[in-house]
């Protein structure tokens, strides 16, 4: 079984079924059809699965022509039918893994994914999850349900785990120049996964276990919520200190050695730095192991979004008026720079927060049209030099390259900058109040 599938993946006659065809799915499936592997996209939902056939893609990293491309050459073919495995050689699964209510972590959709490639697998299959979850879920979870089919991993099947390293919007790197980590069940599970990933992706990475693969994708994003963390309380500190939290920054950056800048910023977003630490440190609760350093990071980041508040509340009382009853324009409601996801978005959070606070909110992203907030829809309004006038206060939420921050600062009464976005605008420094 090794040695077919081997040679199928080399000779590019592997049939590749890709189930989720979000952020993580679509920008490997087209990966995949450009180095002439035929990919069935599989996804729960029928519109992304009509949008992706009619050759448009709803992923910022994944450009409308590419796909088209592929589509009309039949290489990429999506489908809600999951029938369609048992024609696959390999099969990468690429669903959400969120969290619950209480911070626990929501498996669901890879058990729902497993449960279909249960029922389809066949000899010669390589399986490989590749959302992030808990270092042990592959070999304790996946694993056991694959083999009631009565096939042995490593000489009948392959099980592997490769993490996701997608970055939305990062001009450099995506999912072609990556590298990967792989890790298997077995050392033939890792080989044949290692060589999978080759094919498409610039160097593959194996470790000894699917355990341990799983571990590096956690301490990716906890490296990062731990240190965005850090800084988010230098900046509560310079502002209690009276001091520019983004000079200490860039100052201490001049160092060539022993220092790594991150930003504050109003919160956390994305689907993997808010969310990623908390797996951890589940895993580790049931180890009777508390994780501080991570519950104290997402302590302090969760809680930057009502901080933010509080600075516009107290900008607002310096000028002799209230939160209650103001107008408070919001800029940019994506999570990050110049893309359009809003997945954890801190900006949603900081919106709740100003309306619970009695403000009257509108935003304006280039990028996100329209957000849904509880039960209602909210629409993006036009930047207008008479809407920027008209605020009583713009914060600037997410830092967009196509934003005019010095049109921005001339028209507006106040701004809260919560990016440092408006660092290079000559004049009306008085407008402005940093983070």
């Amino acid at each position: 079984m090794y040695k077919t599938l081997e040679q199928k993946i080399k000779n590019r006659t592997a049939v590749v079924g890709v189930i989720g065809m979000g952020y993580v799915g679509l920008p490997l499936a087209v990966e995949l059809g450009e180095e002439n592997f035929h990919v069935i996209g599989i996804d729960i939902n029928p519109n992304k699965v009509n949008l992706i056939n009619s050759g448009k893609s709803d992923i910022d990293d994944v450009k409308d022509e590419e796909l088209q491309l592929l589509v009309k050459a039949g290489i990429i073919k999506a489908t809600t039918d999951f029938s369609a495995l048992e024609k696959a050689d390999c099969v990468p699964i690429c669903v959400p893994t969120p969290l619950s209510k209480t911070k626990d972590p929501d498996v669901s959709y890879i058990l729902a994914a497993v449960r279909e490639v249960q029922k389809y697998l066949h000899p010669g299959q390589l399986v490989i999850l590749e959302s992030t979850t808990y270092p042990g879920t592959t070999e304790e979870l996946i694993l056991p349900m694959l083999q009631e089919t009565g096939l042995k991993v490593g000489k009948d099947f392959f099980l592997a785990f490769s993490p996701e390293r997608v970055d939305p919007g990062n001009k450099s790197y995506g999912t072609k120049n990556t590298p990967r980590v792989v890790g298997g069940i077995t050392p033939e599970c890792t080989k044949i996964a290692k060589l999978f990933y080759e094919q498409t992706i610039v160097k593959a990475i194996p470790l000894s276990s699917t355990k341990s693969a799983e571990m590096v994708k956690l301490l990716e994003n906890t490296f990062r919520s731990v240190n965005i963390g850090l800084v988010n309380e230098v900046a509560l500190m310079c502002d209690r200190l009276k001091i520019d939290v983004w000079e200490i920054i860039d100052a201490a950056n001049t160092k060539p050695f022993g220092f790594m800048p991150f930003y504050p910023g109003p919160g956390l977003g994305g689907h993997c730095i808010p969310i990623d630490p908390h797996y951890l440190s589940w895993k580790l609760k049931s180890l009777n192991y508390y994780a501080r350093f991570i519950e104290l990071a997402g302590d302090i980041n969760s809680h930057m979004p009502e901080y933010v508040v509080e600075r516009v509340n107290r900008a607002l009382n310096e000028k002799k008026k209230s939160l209650k009853g103001s107008k408070i324009l919001v800029l940019g409601v994506a999570y990050k720079r110049d893309i359009k996801d809003v997945r954890e978005s801190p900006a949603l959070d900081v919106i709740k927060l100003l309306e619970n606070g009695g403000a009257e909110v509108s935003y304006n992203d280039p990028h996100v049209p329209s957000i849904r907030m509880d039960d209602s829809v909210m629409k993006s309004v036009e930047l207008t030099k008479d809407l920027l006038q008209k605020a009583d206060c713009v914060v600037i939420v997410t830092d967009h390259t196509a934003y005019d921050y010095d049109f921005i600062v001339q028209n507006s009464q106040l701004v809260m900058d919560t990016r440092n976005a408006t660092k290079n605008v000559r004049g009306n420094q008085k407008k402005i109040v940093k983070l």
